[in-house]
């Protein structure tokens, strides 16, 4: 039986994107600060979102943003 192989390709496996549910609990005024949000997102762009579709995209902005976290992030995984 001949072998086949598996051409290289330039990307590796791509990793797991099945999104995990988080609950968290706001205060008033935060609540009201994305509200505020999103009205102002769908003035901007023409198309209505619930305020929790966007956290995930504030996240991932604080988080890119955030250079004590990435310093400390990479310590924490031994320089990875």
């Amino acid at each position: 039986m001949a072998e086949t192989k598996t051409p290289k390709l330039r990307i590796g496996k791509l990793p797991d994107l099945t999104p995990v549910k988080l609950s968290i609990r706001l205060d008033p005024d935060t609540h009201a600060c994305l509200e505020d949000y999103a009205a102002i997102y769908a003035e901007r762009y023409g198309e209505k979102v619930k305020p929790a579709e966007l956290v995930p995209s504030m996240i991932v902005g604080f988080l890119a943003t955030d250079a004590g976290f990435k310093k400390a992030r990479k310590d924490l995984n031994g320089g990875r």
